[in-house]
């Protein structure tokens, strides 16, 4: 790899032991000298992910709801903006699987921004982007059930609007169960990616 990106070993190294602790890559076991490969995309490692970025977003989610009156109102008013259209692109004859993943990315990152030190920031970030390999692999078999994750996001919204700290935190939670239980349902019927 150093030879074919005409680098030294050095970065390379760095570049795989980052990677691997990030989750993106594995390191093959049982040999003599260990190989580096992607990480398969399996249920479990999609439920673990979905829980800790649950957990993270709802910690978001309730200092968002902490927040003053003033400030939950313009958050409410462009959650409640993204989620309408979230719902009418999903709602569409042919429905843009981009554009999809990028509104409910932006509802998400919307209310995390909103309520997340630095540090929540920073694991949200370190976190997010594990969690949406599945999502964007999987996404076209997740179409049909965006409807419910609309609903769910009008709950999380609710809370924040009505600045009840507890009902915002469990609110995400509960969306990020059921988005696991969506997946897995989808990962069942298609199987898990590079498991094999």
């Amino acid at each position: 790899m150093a030879e074919r990106l005409n680098v030294s070993r050095t970065p390379v190294r760095s570049a795989l032991q980052r990677l691997h602790q990030e989750g993106y890559i594995v390191l093959s076991p049982g040999q003599r000298k260990s190989r580096a490969m992607v990480a398969p995309l399996t249920k479990e490692d999609a439920s673990e992910l979905f829980s800790i970025v649950g957990a993270v977003e709802g910690l978001a989610a309730r200092r968002a709801a902490e927040a003053d009156a003033k400030a939950r109102k313009r958050l409410v008013t462009h959650l409640k903006e993204i989620n309408h259209d979230l719902f009418a692109s999903a709602s569409a004859g042919r429905p843009d699987k981009d554009r999809i993943f990028n509104l409910d990315s932006l509802f998400h990152r919307t209310y995390v921004e909103a309520g997340a030190g630095a540090r929540l920031l920073a694991l949200h970030d370190a976190v997010k982007p594990q969690a949406e390999r599945y999502v964007r692999l999987y996404i076209n078999s997740l179409l049909d059930r965006i409807a419910e994750s609309v609903e769910e996001h009008v709950v999380t919204v609710t809370a924040i609007e009505a600045g009840d700290p507890e009902a915002a935190q469990q609110a995400v939670n509960v969306n990020w169960r059921n988005a696991d239980k969506r997946l897995a349902i989808v990962i069942e019927n298609m199987g898990e990616r590079g498991s094999w």
